[in-house]
């Protein structure tokens, strides 16, 4: 089966700085992916040579078996992509412009898939509102549905939860879960870790136009599984003994942090405790999330990781549902 999105070897040059170092990435049909990294990583870079809103330096992009600069045309039909940024034509209603959006790509007479769209996107009573008139986090509704219109079996979401309310954050992802179990590649980008932890079966991580992780989500939790025991003490020091446990918390937290690499590892801490005459107040595990292993891999030196390379990365089959920490409801991302 061709892949939803092959990138091969992508460079990416703005005169003095290189935005992408060789990029390299099989996206499959049906994934639900998550392309992770700091801030002037490359992503967004790397989405607009996908959607054709740049030409990489060097190397080659298909979607669904197009060449994104060689058959533009075929490839920019098989995409639907939601930029960052709110980018709206202020001369027309929501209706007028989704059916513009339509014309973009030769599709007519699907105004039973706009009226659909707007509903489960909660636009239904905004169709005739200009778009000047919408908040923020309207407009960045009419953009997710821009993106939905024609239908494409690709679609690629870059930050599309940035400063909106929780409803619509619950209701987006709903209505984009049911897409990619109609078997759409969903693609996406987010700072919200929590969310490409719960929706996301795989994971890229960029650092610095590079490739630092490639992964399943479960593999990459796995891959710094433990946690950290957190402990509020009264009566005598911590033991000398736990002290290279100690790790820094949270800003503003002043209770002790102590990292575990497994839970049977709790007993004898506690044993340590006990004996040292320190009596606990309080006591809480936190378990290990992708934040934990985001910030694990961006702290590393190595300009790749390990698991960077394919064949620690294979893609689930097709339509595999979320089999890692918990679904999207569980997450609180879904009613």
């Amino acid at each position: 089966m061709q892949a939803a999105i092959d990138i091969d070897s992508v460079t990416k040059r703005y005169r003095t700085v290189q935005a992408l170092r060789g990029v390299s990435l099989r996206i499959e049909q049906g994934e639900f992916f998550a392309l992770l990294g700091p801030n002037g990583a490359g992503k967004t870079t790397l989405i607009s040579i996908i959607a054709g809103l740049a030409r990489a330096s060097s190397g080659t992009v298909k979607v669904m078996g197009h060449d994104v600069v060689a058959d533009y045309r075929l490839a920019r039909r098989q995409l639907g992509v939601v930029p960052q940024e709110l980018v709206f034509d202020p001369f027309f209603s929501v209706r007028e412009s989704l059916q513009i959006s339509s014309g973009y790509y030769g599709v007519r007479n699907n105004d039973a898939w706009i009226d659909e769209i707007l509903e489960s996107l909660g636009l239904a009573s905004k169709a005739k509102a200009n778009m000047r008139s919408l908040s923020g986090g309207m407009k960045r509704r009419v953009l997710v549905a821009q993106a939905l219109v024609h239908r494409p079996p690709v679609i690629v979401l870059d930050e599309p939860t940035a400063g909106v309310d929780v409803e619509l954050r619950q209701s987006l992802w709903a209505f984009i879960q049911r897409l990619n179990r109609d078997g759409h590649t969903i693609v996406l980008t987010t700072h919200y870790l929590e969310e490409a932890q719960a929706l996301c079966e795989r994971v890229a991580m960029l650092k610095a136009g590079r490739i630092v992780a490639l992964d399943r989500t479960a593999n990459l939790l796995q891959r710094f599984a433990g946690g950290t025991l957190v402990l509020s003490l009264s009566g005598a020091p911590l033991p000398k003994s736990l002290e290279p446990r100690v790790v820094a918390g949270p800003v503003g937290d002043s209770r002790l942090h102590l990292e575990i690499g497994r839970y049977a590892e709790v007993e004898g801490i506690l044993a340590a405790l006990r004996e040292a005459g320190c009596a606990i107040e309080e006591m809480e595990v936190a378990h290990t999330d992708l934040e934990d292993v985001f910030v694990n891999v961006m702290s590393e030196d190595a300009p790749e990781a390990p698991s960077a390379h394919p064949s620690l990365a294979a893609p689930p089959a097709a339509g595999q549902g979320l089999h890692h920490g918990g679904s999207a409801r569980d997450h609180g991302l879904v009613k």
